[in-house]
């Protein structure tokens, strides 16, 4: 600490001056960073929707598998089988990402929820991301059990059922993000409940039911839904020799159609989290 004379202060009083005086206001501390908040809410919403794990798989893995049960009687196998499987599979992540996310953000922006988190150092980004990341976590094994539990039904080879590794994310992300929005920007949790019910159909029947079988005008909606993409990408790698480079083309849209909806998921939390 040092003392300034009282000749230079006004009214000749001594003043003490602290390092911080001398050098401006103090610094606020620095925000979180991105990464590390994004794993902090990851974790967070996991621990919470842990207690609802056996009941989500099992809903959304019955749902698929009663399906394929269903299509078995009207679909033999080729490519109508093909993309009944992989419609199947998708399918589980659209619940969850759709369906399941909807309701979340719906219940949360209603309660107040987003109030504690806006509360938080942490980039609206990491809310966004973290929860969907948590959310889609539980359809990892209910999209593998949905993909085997198919592919042996229809009799089709298990050799690239590895490509989930990539659908699953992917899909999950474009799905997640729209979900996301769907619960924010509604004004009530009923309409994101019911938006999201709307999404998981559009899901069902342009992502289960073979596009062969389609109108031209519904054809032109399936190419509009971003999941259908992953469907498509699975399905081609039922084949004996794959074309990989329609494959990466349809997992590269999912991926874009991802960056965008999680984009408009993270605008659409701020604007909710502000009023």
């Amino acid at each position: 600490m040092s003392v300034v004379p009282a000749e230079v202060l006004p009214g000749g009083a001594r003043a003490a001056v602290t390092p911080t005086a001398r050098t401006g206001a103090a610094e606020l501390a620095p925000r979180a960073r991105l990464w590390p908040s994004l794993v902090a809410v990851y974790r967070a919403q996991l621990s919470r929707a842990r207690v609802a794990r056996i009941p989500l798989l099992f809903v959304a893995t019955f749902q698929s598998v009663g399906i394929l049960i269903m299509m078995r009687g009207v679909v033999d196998g080729g490519h109508e089988a093909e993309s009944v499987v992989a419609g199947s599979a998708v399918l589980v992540v659209a619940f969850v990402a759709l369906n399941l996310l909807a309701q979340y953000f719906g219940q949360l922006r209603a309660s107040g929820g987003l109030d504690h988190y806006a509360t938080l150092p942490v980039p609206p980004a990491a809310v966004v991301l973290g929860a969907a990341g948590a959310y889609a976590s539980f359809t990892v094994p209910g999209t593998l059990v949905t993909a085997v539990f198919g592919s042996v039904l229809f009799g089709l080879p298990l050799t690239h059922l590895w490509v989930l590794a990539a659908v699953i994310p992917l899909a999950g992300a474009a799905l997640s993000g729209l979900g996301a929005a769907f619960g924010l920007l509604a004004p009530r949790p009923e309409l994101a409940t019911v938006l999201g019910q709307l999404g998981m159909s559009a899901a069902l029947l342009l992502g289960v039911l073979p596009p062969d079988r389609m109108p031209q005008a519904v054809r032109f909606a399936r190419d509009l839904l971003p999941s259908t993409y992953g469907v498509d990408a699975f399905a081609r790698t039922f084949g004996t020799d794959p074309d990989w480079a329609l494959v990466l083309g349809d997992l590269a849209v999912c991926a874009g159609v991802g960056v965008v909806s999680l984009a408009v998921a993270t605008w659409a939390y701020r604007r909710a989290a502000v009023r």
